[in-house]
């Protein structure tokens, strides 16, 4: 029942939030407010309901260091979308004509924010932790990903290409994260860096969603193998090869710390008693 308790509370207050800061679309400063408070609020009610249903410390949430690992998760996923935008600039057309909304990036701050918080406690903290429980990281790994990757598929400009890269770029590098540092406020710094460089700085749409504009006024053409098409640069080649090549580097690390769970093996058939000696 703890799966059942933790995962309606963190996917009722998700669609509570979203709903709250998505109405503010139009007022930046208060968009950015309403998404943080959701932010803190999930976390919140995610670290209580953890310590209730599993009668432990929810640790993975923990107060202490969380600047830290948030600020180190931040620093890769901006850089990740950085490189991404590199090549797409490299190998096909990206053009900056100057700023576009510093006020609409202000908005997208507390968007993202709530985005990368609800997102990460659901998958990452209830499904992949979960999950990993009983079948091990890889299963885990394997099988919320393609999760991770097919809800994006709702999304107004998703595709089938489009949410098989995030289940590989995106899905697996942030459950790699959590298995490689087993705090949440990597993936969640990371989840944000990411979402925010895209939309926020770079003002490209973020998996098909009809992304506002952010920070700069960008034009960007070309293959979409490069450039991601209408999904948006997650669907590039280049995000999938950057995000698999991280998630590598995670993996590697977990396995370094001895944090990967191996599956779950079946108890054997009872021995049979031996027979005595008449």
């Amino acid at each position: 029942m703890r799966f059942v308790w933790q995962l309606s509370a963190v996917a009722v207050v998700s669609m509570i939030g979203n709903q709250v800061v998505t109405a503010a679309e139009y007022s930046p400063w208060l968009q950015l407010a309403l998404g943080l408070l959701a932010a803190v609020f999930a976390v919140l009610l995610y670290g209580w309901v953890v310590r209730t249903t599993e009668h432990r410390p929810s640790t993975e949430v923990a107060r202490k260091g969380a600047g830290a690992a948030i600020g180190r998760g931040l620093l890769i996923g901006v850089a990740m979308f950085g490189a991404v935008i590199t090549s797409i600039f490299l190998n096909a057309h990206y053009e900056i004509n100057g700023l576009a909304s510093p006020t609409g990036a202000v908005g997208l701050a507390g968007f993202m924010a709530a985005v990368a918080v609800m997102e990460e406690l659901l998958f990452r903290g209830v499904l992949f932790r979960i999950v990993e429980e009983r079948t091990g990281t890889w299963t885990a790994l394997a099988l919320t990903a393609v999760l991770f990757g097919a809800a994006h598929l709702f999304n107004p400009n998703a595709s089938l290409w489009g949410a098989l890269a995030i289940a590989i770029e995106a899905g697996g590098m942030l459950a790699a994260a959590y298995a490689a540092t087993r705090t949440l406020w990597v993936p969640i710094g990371l989840h944000f860096g990411w979402n925010f460089a895209a939309a926020g700085i770079f003002s490209s749409e973020v998996s098909g969603g009809d992304t506002p504009q952010g920070l700069l006024d960008t034009v960007t053409s070309g293959p979409t193998w490069v450039t991601g098409g209408d999904f948006g640069p997650e669907g590039s080649v280049y995000a999938v090869l950057f995000g698999a090549l991280i998630t590598i580097g995670f993996l590697w690390l977990a396995h370094r710390r001895g944090n990967l769970v191996p599956r779950r093996r079946r108890a054997g058939k009872a021995t049979a008693s031996p027979t005595l000696p008449r």
